[in-house]
């Protein structure tokens, strides 16, 4: 309808582009909102520097998508509330350390300031009625709209017609028998109608929040439970490289490619470290002050993990700098060290 306008959460997966789209094809203005939180795997891997199987680089999903559908984007930092949310959220977890609900509030009461103080008349979103089990119930959907304070002015295109109608429906600034009445986990759907429009996507299709990663949980659960918190900087480093826990609680974080030696680097000012002294290979972060009796394991394990040879090693222990010859450590003495996920294991 013409003079309507709509803000619409777009992620750049495949079901924010088409809800997009869906909005659009009925006339309506779209101001397009990216929520950067911290905890996307795509922004994660282009801040590492790391490339695709291609060779190109990776790239906010969020641009590629507006780019394709002619839409205006804001990128909205909320990673500052974000790092609260995840380290207190008030409606809890879902299967590893994702707030989901708390997610989905936080970013609805930040679009609909955008709304309101902008002018736009109500907020969409690509949520799929139970396709994502804690989130996207009829029950968890309302109670979502009710904590954001939009009862009634969320419209979510790929399922409107399997939930109640809204007010942009009821008052006539969307037509409800063009939207669609998707339900369940099947993209099949909106794969199919992604290829009609000709619009491509990020692959895959469900979501791109490393806190539903089961190793990232593990890691951030054993940090709380060993250390006694989290800080906003844990949680940037609980998604990087290979995490050994030794026997004295010392924690090494150590890298397993160009990309994220050279982001912990950037932390090296302020924790211990260890590398070859010839600088190749790994770089490994030692949180806490290791035991003297576990200097020549941390060295052994940097040469496990730099081309598995006997390397002169540099440690440097805050205003304390020594060399030692860190010999290849065997794969079933550091696994008891590791900090991951185990199948069949709880937690």
């Amino acid at each position: 309808m013409k003079g309507v306008r709509a803000v619409a959460l777009l992620s750049g997966g495949l079901d924010s582009t088409l809800a997009v789209r869906l909005v659009q094809d009925q006339g309506i203005e779209v101001r397009a909102l990216h929520f950067y939180t911290g905890f996307c795997i795509t922004e994660h891997k282009r801040r590492l520097g790391l490339k695709r199987e291609d060779g190109q680089h990776y790239v906010n999903p969020a641009l590629k998508a507006a780019a394709q559908l002619r839409v205006p984007l804001e990128v909205v930092d909320i990673s500052e509330d974000y790092y609260r949310i995840v380290l207190n959220p008030k409606f809890g977890y879902g299967k590893n350390v994702n707030p989901c609900i708390d997610c989905r509030i936080h970013m609805l009461r930040k679009a609909k300031e955008i709304m309101e103080r902008d002018g736009y008349h109500f907020v969409v979103t690509g949520e799929v009625l139970y396709q994502r089990p804690m989130s996207q119930t009829p029950e968890r959907l309302k109670l979502i709209e009710r904590e954001a304070g939009l009862e009634g002015y969320v419209l979510r295109p790929l399922s409107a017609k399997v939930l109640p109608p809204t007010v942009p429906e009821i008052r006539g600034w969307v037509d409800r028998e063009k939207l669609l009445g998707i339900r369940g986990r099947s993209r099949k759907v909106q794969i199919a109608l992604a290829q009609r429009f000709g619009l491509e996507y990020e692959q895959p299709a469900g979501g791109c929040c490393y806190l539903t990663d089961e190793n990232y949980a593990e890691r951030f659960r054993e940090a709380f439970e060993v250390e006694g918190s989290v800080s906003r900087e844990d949680l940037l480093l609980l998604a990087v490289g290979r995490h050994l826990r030794l026997p004295s609680g010392l924690k090494l974080i150590v890298a397993r490619n160009e990309g994220e030696v050279r982001f912990l680097r950037n932390f090296t000012n302020r924790y211990s470290y260890a590398q070859r002294r010839d600088g190749k290979g790994t770089l490994a972060l030692i949180k806490g002050t290791p035991a003297e009796e576990e200097l020549q394991i941390i060295a052994d394990i940097v040469a496990r993990y730099s081309k598995r040879e006997a390397t002169e090693v540099y440690l440097k222990l805050g205003n304390r700098e020594l060399v030692l010859t860190g010999r290849p450590v065997e794969d079933d003495l550091i696994e008891p060290f590791k900090i991951y996920h185990r199948q069949g294991v709880a937690g």
